[in-house]
């Protein structure tokens, strides 16, 4: 039988049927940590699993935003030395992938390794992606593979470029300002009208340090991104990864000035705060909180290789000396990836490693391991 692609209107009514029909069966509230879950990724229906255009450098390709990778080849070539120098220090010659999105960074990466990896294995949870993936990839087949979940243990070099961003998160509310303040989870219900709102309710959980500050106050707390890290350092036997993402350190991320916290939606590469309108037709974000992924890894027994701003780690990995080769135009889109008022100051790159500690390249200058 032939498979029929939905139409984005009948797509987002399929969706906005399904996730209704969780909240009832929830009793009429759902955690925004299942409504983003079912949002993205629900088999046939989420934002990352349907088949709309996502990633792209321009509106007019019909994508939502732009990825390192698609913006141009260079990123991938120069976190190439970094992997490289994880594949040797390491002693092993697979390279994973998790959320490999259009398969950019993948080739990036193959073509710069090339003998150094001989097997590149993609963890991928969307089958139209994957499709996208094994076009893009053709030159590489005899060395690639997908899977769906991480084996019992594996060895290897583990990349994850915008992928700690997608994980789920709880929204938590507080009322009333710091003293006699009350803590509130927030979630979804389903409106008189049939339109998705926000509905708060009591909680004992709490950001993991006191904000100061007499003003309402919503952030987030990542328990699905410490879980993944949990479950990459009780699985990988020997190796290293390199997880790169927008963020902060703890500090940071809880500031008594970032009171609205920092789930964000992008669509037609325009940012929104709104998550719960055009389900399943925009990505859903939340900037990452390094320090609790770093203590979710040590706590399961990884190291902290590094942590650091992507400029410094591109820089570190020798971008500049890329760039001086290209034309004029791409060099300034390549500077784009170290520019702090691009990517190079709010992204960052964390690295872990299992086994003995050793000093990656790319933080051999401006590490910032002691601020998390």
């Amino acid at each position: 039988m032939r498979a029929v692609t939905q139409r984005p209107d009948s797509l987002t009514t399929a969706l906005h049927q399904h996730i209704t029909q969780a909240i009832a069966a929830e009793g009429g509230w759902l955690g925004f940590d299942r409504f983003m879950a079912l949002a993205l990724y629900t088999p046939g229906l989420g934002y990352y699993a349907n088949d709309s255009t996502k990633f792209g450098a321009m509106p007019e390709s019909g994508s939502d935003f732009v990825t390192a990778p698609e913006l141009t080849p260079l990123f991938g070539q120069t976190l190439a030395v970094q992997v490289g120098e994880a594949l040797e220090r390491t002693d092993t010659d697979e390279v994973w992938e998790f959320g490999a999105g259009s398969g950019a960074l993948a080739l990036q990466l193959l073509d710069a390794l090339g003998d150094q990896v001989q097997r590149y294995t993609i963890v991928d949870l969307s089958g139209s992606l994957r499709a996208r993936q094994q076009a893009k990839l053709v030159a590489h087949a005899h060395k690639l593979r997908w899977v769906d979940a991480l084996p019992e243990k594996f060895s290897g070099v583990v990349v994850g470029n915008e992928v700690l961003d997608a994980m789920p998160v709880q929204l938590l509310a507080r009322h009333g300002g710091q003293q006699g303040g009350v803590w509130h989870e927030r979630g979804v219900v389903v409106a008189e009208d049939g339109s998705f709102a926000w509905a708060d309710r009591p909680t004992d959980l709490r950001p993991p340090i006191d904000i100061e500050g007499p003003q309402d106050y919503l952030t987030e707390i990542h328990a699905q991104g410490e879980g993944f890290i949990r479950t990459l350092a009780d699985r990988l036997d020997r190796g290293a990864a390199f997880l790169l993402d927008y963020g902060f350190g703890e500090d940071e991320y809880y500031h008594p000035q970032r009171h609205m916290g920092t789930v964000m939606c992008h669509q037609g590469h325009l940012a929104d705060g709104d998550p719960l309108v055009e389900v399943g037709r925009k990505d859903i974000t939340a900037h990452v909180n390094f320090t609790a992924m770093a203590l979710a890894a040590q706590e399961a027994g990884m190291q902290v290789l590094g942590y650091t701003t992507q400029a410094h780690f591109l820089i570190n990995c020798g971008l500049l000396s890329k760039m001086e080769l290209l034309a004029q135009a791409e060099r300034a889109t390549a500077a784009k990836l170290i520019m702090e008022h691009e990517m190079g100051e709010l992204f960052k790159v964390l690295a872990l490693g299992a086994g003995d500690a050793w000093e990656p390249v790319g933080f051999a200058r401006g590490d910032r391991s002691h601020r998390l």
